[in-house]
């Protein structure tokens, strides 16, 4: 419905901007540190921490480490962390064994979270790049990437970690029936109670390179993810991901990236109404501390700007590596 809107002088629209106090009362929108997924890297090793130079600020920590991050950060406020594996070169095969592997990096990860803050929710990231020799979400056979022999992968990589301990299963690999998949094989294995929250709008995006330098992915990925991961241009095509995502048993949803696809964001909460996530990708991350470091913007403030952006488009909360900066200023 079009609001209507009384002519000036009787309506003088700054009257409900002119105190802070007044300007909390009419707030449309709010954003709570329970709203933040802290998004992770693991490293092999032991008391091991080292900065990634394309997003600074964020660091690769051994797992003994993540744990200690962890357990701050749920002091914090924060809720949930979402754990993403440095995995050595020596590890990634064509096969990607390693992906399914119940003592990989990112499975003792999970363990040493859980042990440490069992109140912790542990998001896990499901696809095969960072285990592929090929830099690719999927199996590639003759150039191409495979689905339904990737599907397979997934299924066994999920089930690893939901044995692992983790609480929400994030599938980000964008293969065809990877959902329906995933879901009867947890429900199978007597994992009723873990989520899944699907990366059902995950668009070939270039934000993300900072993240394939953080799991020592940049240089191995042969060719691009064009094939599968969504085209920039479509919304519609969002819509109906997710609605397929839905039918076949997703808890929640992503989009990602965040910022530039917020359109994508309000389409899928109006038209769904379900929990619906977006992940401030890298590439945001990165830009918004570059020119931070430069003196070019503010850093508090763009941050927080940048976060309620994604409440305003309908979010009901956001992966973000600002989550403990964010927490901090929300407590004030």
């Amino acid at each position: 419905m079009k609001p209507t809107v009384a002519p000036y002088p009787s309506a003088r629209l700054r009257r409900v901007r002119k105190t802070a106090a007044v300007r909390g009362l009419v707030r449309e929108n709010l954003l709570s540190v329970q709203d933040l997924i802290w998004p992770v890297f693991v490293r092999e090793g032991k008391g091991e921490e080292e900065p990634i130079a394309s997003m600074p600020g964020v660091m690769r920590r051994s797992a003994d480490l993540i744990a200690k991050a962890a357990k701050e950060a749920h002091g914090l406020g924060i809720g949930a962390i979402c754990i993403f594996p440095y995995t050595p070169l020596h590890q990634r095969t064509e096969d990607c064994a390693e992906a399914w592997n119940p003592d990989n990096i990112a499975n003792r990860a999970i363990r040493a979270v859980k042990e440490a803050v069992p109140e912790m929710a542990v998001m896990t990231d499901v696809a095969l790049d960072p285990y592929n020799i090929n830099g690719h979400d999927g199996f590639v056979v003759d150039g191409k990437i495979v689905n339904d022999r990737t599907v397979e992968a997934l299924v066994r990589m999920a089930l690893a970690q939901a044995e692992a301990g983790a609480d929400i299963i994030g599938p980000s690999d964008m293969m065809d029936g990877r959902i329906g998949a995933i879901r009867n094989a947890l429900e199978s294995g007597g994992h009723h109670e873990v989520m899944i929250l699907s990366y059902a709008a995950k668009y070939a995006s270039s934000f993300y390179g900072p993240f394939r330098d953080a799991v020592g992915a940049t240089g191995a990925l042969t060719g691009d993810k064009n094939t599968y991961q969504m085209d920039p241009a479509n919304s519609d095509e969002a819509l109906r991901l997710v609605e397929r995502d839905l039918n076949e048993g997703a808890d929640m949803v992503m989009v990602k990236p965040g910022m530039p696809y917020l359109d994508t964001c309000r389409r899928v909460k109006d038209m769904f109404g379900v929990p619906t996530f977006a992940y401030q990708v890298s590439g945001e991350y990165a830009m918004m501390q570059a020119a931070v470091q430069n003196g070019w913007l503010e850093g508090d403030k763009v941050m927080m700007e940048s976060l309620i952006a994604f409440k305003r488009a309908g979010c009901d909360g956001v992966l973000t590596y600002f989550a403990p900066a964010a927490a901090r200023l929300l407590n004030g």
